[in-house]
């Protein structure tokens, strides 16, 4: 590894600490003397990028092979003793010598200073705790705790947020000048900028390829960790548990149970739930003798071991390991468990497992217990849903099963969940079969409930539900609000229902409701979605009657729908008297109708507006780039698109599609990679590469095609279906090319079976063997033949049909006479193709004759 590795780093410490500390512990002299600094190049490469081993001392009170420490042997001397150990001041001097050692002795405060330049006067000073006592660090906290509320009042609805400016600050400053720059806000460092840190160094820990960068990141959280414990924050799971598993991702045994060590130091409660992680450990590593030790120690009948049961059931709950899972099933107590939501999770592994006598045994414990019915129904739920290759239909039917025979009534919340399941896969009718049958039971609906089914509704394109959904909430009474309205609204106008979106408006008055600008919004859309100008304008009057004024949106479709330049002046001078805020759709929908228009030059003049958003101008940037590219002006399209690349900005992916779409012209196929290049979202790439493709292939670059195609196919992995659509459109193209480049097709059918390793479809062939028919290619013709059977593929009736045609057009009249004799005539669509060949490629008798009597004559008269 190339740098100071962490054995390097505990070396040269070991010497520093051996001149000024006489008592230096035998243990840390062992262990850094048997560490392995031997240069990296006498490793491999593949040795040295993920399976990283860097070996951390662990405590003399624990074993006397620092290797062989497991959480179970910590466990039976704790069940021992009955008490946590107070033997362990030597093990704490040691790590905390240790933990020096790791930070490789240099403080915070040296970090920042090296970063922003030295200075006596700290002006990005922080209030440590570290040299605070255990007894008064409660009372500091509620001090803390209302100078915060008078500096900076943090909301916890704000979590994700401040997460985000958390990371944002590490990513430009480092973690350790946040921390300072927190400190001047006003706000000391606490656990949830400590976890958003520690996530920081965990990502990039997991991304880079470079062994020193996230070994360094590793050490970094371990700072982290260090200055919560002097601040004296507690370790909770929710701090040490990611950093754990991307341990055991990175199969760091010896540092995991280092870190373990360090964390049950600090909080002994955590002892059983670390065991969660150990088995996690050893499962990712494989490692069959610890995974057995623990099992065994686990199934052994102690109640003290209650907990550590529960979570090496857990691990094992994610993992396919269904022997041990088994045996621990056997013994377990279920009615014991800590956590509902660890229930859960056991019955969506023994759904996963088809464990249904476990089920039963588990579901009649548990009903014998204080256990609340709502509960053991989702129980039902998280098992029924979990069952695998079970279609949603009979999902539905296990879970009412289950219920019948087990005895228990299915709970609101239950059928609520088995509602939001069939909403995530799209299963509108299941939803409502479900939502008819709690109402027929007497169960009580909740609007919130009909929200996913419109949302599903709209993603499958079920748009004709929208009337069922509204009679079933009309039949029970429910009062929608006004977004439940908005959402069957559109979905009436997306299947071009304009009365009955009109009729649900005038019925909020009887619901005590007021029309929203979005709904009307919706409508107008409509209209203008079916280029119906007139319909969108009467909306505008149809808000005027209802006095609901027009928002931003409305005044985007109005301006995005203009066809002259006299009316996006007007209905934009109208949106500055009206007082509606300028938002970027505004500025969005100005660039199109200018462009629409070929104002070409007034809609880059848009981008200059003194009221376009500054966080929103590269994005309105981006919408100038497509218009002018679907317009034709590719030239000044790609010429913003270089500006914007030149301001380091990122171009929008639905931008460099727009682009690519356009640049057809013959001579462009190293920008189109270019700019394929520049594509970040995993859809828009594919569409990209599959415009790029068929560029490729009008153009006949074989070499390119052959490419993207492979680059395409490990896009798909194992999708079969979506791999032989994508190569039938190749081959359709070429079919379609006037005129056909058959040759070109032939050597592309040959790479693709020899780099690629793919059969062609019975669709690629009957679109080269059309292509042979234009081509009147006989020998190209038998080349597909043959093809067909060398790929598996049975020749069928219209396989004879297409090869019939095709010795036809290349003159082999007694081949295709032959043909037709296997050609099924049952079909009259058949025998018409069929007639429709002999009149094409058959002259009659007398037609022959005649030509041939025309060309004695003209022979005659030129001599």
């Amino acid at each position: 590894m190339p740098g100071k590795s962490l054995s390097s780093l505990f070396r040269s410490a070991i010497r520093t600490t051996a001149k000024t500390v006489p008592g230096e512990d035998a243990t840390l002299k062992q262990f850094v003397s048997s560490l392995d600094v031997s240069s990296p190049s006498t490793s491999t490469a593949s040795e040295t990028t993920r399976k990283r081993s860097v070996k951390l001392p662990k405590s003399p009170s624990r074993s006397k092979n620092p290797c062989s420490t497991s959480l179970r042997d910590l466990a039976i001397d704790r069940l021992k003793l009955n008490s946590a150990s107070n033997s362990g001041n030597s093990t704490k001097d040691l790590s905390k010598e240790i933990s020096s050692i790791l930070l490789g002795g240099t403080s915070l405060d040296t970090a920042i200073s090296s970063k922003f330049g030295t200075s006596d006067d700290k002006s990005l000073e922080i209030p440590w705790f570290s040299s605070m006592t255990h007894n008064n660090i409660s009372l500091r906290r509620r001090e803390v705790s209302r100078d915060r509320k008078q500096k900076w009042i943090f909301k916890s609805n704000q979590t994700h947020r401040f997460d985000r400016l958390v990371r944002k600050c590490a990513q430009k400053l480092g973690a350790d000048a946040t921390i300072q720059v927190f400190g001047k806000l006003g706000r000391e460092t606490g656990v949830k900028e400590y976890n958003a840190l520690i996530g920081l160094c965990i990502e990039k820990a997991r991304k880079t390829q470079d062994e020193e960068v996230s070994l360094q990141q590793i050490c970094k959280a371990y700072q982290l960790f260090k200055l919560m414990r002097e601040q004296g924050f507690q370790l909770e799971e929710e701090s040490y548990g990611p950093f754990l598993i991307c341990l055991i991702d990175m199969e760091m045994v010896e540092e995991f149970q280092y870190f373990c060590g360090v964390i049950q130091d600090e909080n002994p409660n955590s002892l059983s739930r670390l065991a969660y992680y150990e088995m996690l450990l050893w499962i990712g590593v494989n490692n069959e003798v610890k995974i057995k030790e623990l099992c065994d120690f686990a199934a052994n009948d102690d109640d003290d071991k209650l907990n550590f049961k529960e979570n090496y059931l857990l691990a094992l709950c994610e993992s396919n390991r269904k022997e041990e899972l088994l045996l621990l099933l056997e013994v377990v107590d279920i009615t014991r468990f800590s956590s509902m939501g660890h229930l859960a999770n056991i019955f969506i592994s023994l759904g996963r497992h088809s464990l249904e006598s476990f089920l039963e045994k588990f579901i009649l414990a548990l009903k014998s217990c204080d256990i609340e019915a709502e509960n053991i129904s989702n129980f039902i739920f998280n098992y029924a849903i979990s069952v695998p290759n079970l279609a949603v239909e009979d999902a539905i039917l296990e879970f009412k099963n289950l219920h019948g025979k087990l005895k228990v009534t299915p709970s609101p919340a239950s059928y609520e969940k088995l509602i939001r399941h069939c909403c995530d896969l799209l299963k509108v009718h299941a939803a409502l079969d479900i939502i008819d049958q709690m109402s027929e039971t007497g169960l009580t609906l909740l609007i919130e409930t009909f929200h996913s089914i419109l949302h599903a509704c709209e993603e499958s394109c079920n748009y004709n539900l929208v009337h069922r959904i509204y009679s079933v909430i009309c039949r029970n009474n429910l009062k929608p609000d006004t977004e439940t309205f908005r959402s069957m609204i559109s979905l009436s106008v997306k299947m071009k229902d304009f009365e009955g979106a009109y009729n649900m408006i005038k019925d909020l008055e009887q619901m005590n409701l007021i029309p929203t600008a979005n709904m009307y919004n919706a409508i107008m859309a409509g209209y203008f979605r079916e280029k119906n100008i007139h319909g969108g304008l009467m909306v505008l009057k149809h808000m005027e009657q209802a006095d609901v004024k027009p928002d931003s949106q409305t005044f985007s479709y109005l301006i995005g729908n203009c066809d002259c330049e006299e009316d996006i002046v007007r209905n934009y001078e109208e949106l500055k008297q009206s007082g509606v805020q300028f938002t970027k759709h505004i500025f969005m929908s100005l660039i199109n109708a200018y462009a629409a228009c070929g104002q070409f030059e007034k809609a880059k003049q848009v981008v200059l507006d003194k009221g376009v958003p500054i966080k929103s101008l590269n994005e309105i940037k981006c919408v100038l780039v497509s218009a002018l590219a679907s317009h034709g002006q590719i030239s000044d399209a790609l010429n913003i698109y270089e500006e914007i690349k030149q301001a380091e900005c990122n171009v929008e992916s639905k931008a460099i599609i727009c682009l690519i779409e356009h640049l057809q012209s013959e001579g462009e196929l190293g920008r189109l990679l270019q700019l394929l290049a520049e594509v970040n979202d995993p859809e828009y790439w594919i569409d990209g590469c599959c415009r790029v493709i068929l560029y490729s292939v009008a153009h006949k670059h074989l070499s390119s095609t052959v490419d993207l195609l492979k680059q395409l196919k490990d896009k798909f992995c194992d999708d079969e279906v979506a791999t032989e659509v994508l190569f039938d459109e190749v081959f359709c193209k070429i079919a379609e090319t006037e005129p056909s480049d058959l040759q070109f097709g032939l050597d592309l059918l040959q790479a693709i079976k020899e780099e690629l390793q793919v059969r062609p479809s019975r669709r690629s062939l009957d679109f080269l063997l059309s292509a042979c028919v234009s081509a009147k290619d006989l020998n190209s013709s038998l080349l597909i033949w043959k093809e067909y059977h060398a790929s598996g593929l049975r020749y069928n009736g219209l396989t004879f049909l297409r090869m019939y045609q095709a010795l036809l057009a290349s003159g082999d009249l007694k081949a295709a006479t032959k043909m037709l004799n296997k050609i099924p005539k049952d079909d009259p669509h058949v025998r018409c193709v069929i007639n429709a060949c002999k009149t094409t490629y058959i002259q009659p008798a007398s037609l022959k004759g005649k030509n041939k009597k025309k060309m004695i004559e003209k022979g005659k008269e030129m001599r």
